[in-house]
């Protein structure tokens, strides 16, 4: 239903309609940053202790991706990825290299399909549904690259204390429960 609750029932306008919503649920667009530069990353990475990413990094996540999912909107399946794990783990660790020492992210990676999910209430109501992101699975090993060299620096300047369960790998509400 609309704003004023007349049914769309064409697929256009349902389209239009979500889209209306979820825009105005979230925040405008912050102002574009510039590219931070090695040069500006020596503040945070001395050079020698700036992490790389190694061809057998990305090997081992591309050997680990669920073929069940769906692909991202640039048109590359987890499946192939996984079946061409020694192809491509060599180029795709290049990639992710250097974006890494750029901070620039590929355009196709910034892309994503938006699918909102039925979540509960009337079916009718566009607030009843929640936006699900489609990305593309090159884009998401480098997100899973930025969480693991995020934690291990954390870890490793003893960031988080050993109180802290929640979101943390090896931790979970019962070894909170335990430890309580």
């Amino acid at each position: 239903m609309n704003e004023v609750g007349a049914l769309v029932v064409e697929d256009t306008e349902k389209t239009e309609l979500q889209n209306a919503f979820f825009a105005s649920v979230f925040t405008a667009k912050a102002a574009p940053h510039e590219s931070q530069t090695l040069e500006t990353r020596e503040r945070v990475w001395r050079e020698e202790d700036s992490p790389s990413v190694g061809e057998e990094w990305v090997r081992d996540h591309l050997a680990k991706l669920d073929i069940h999912k769906s692909m991202g909107p640039d048109g590359m399946h987890p499946r192939v990825l996984r079946e061409l794990v020694d192809v491509m783990s060599e180029p795709l660790s290049i990639i992710l290299e250097r974006s890494w020492r750029t901070g620039e992210v590929p355009e196709d990676w910034r892309k994503a399909n938006i699918t909102p999910v039925y979540k509960r209430g009337k079916k009718e109501d566009p607030g009843n549904y929640r936006p699900i992101s489609l990305t593309s699975v090159p884009g998401k090993i480098m997100e899973r690259l930025i969480l693991d060299v995020i934690s291990k620096l954390i870890e490793d300047q003893e960031g988080i204390g050993i109180s802290q369960h929640g979101f943390t790998k090896s931790k979970s509400c019962l070894t909170n429960l335990i430890a309580f």
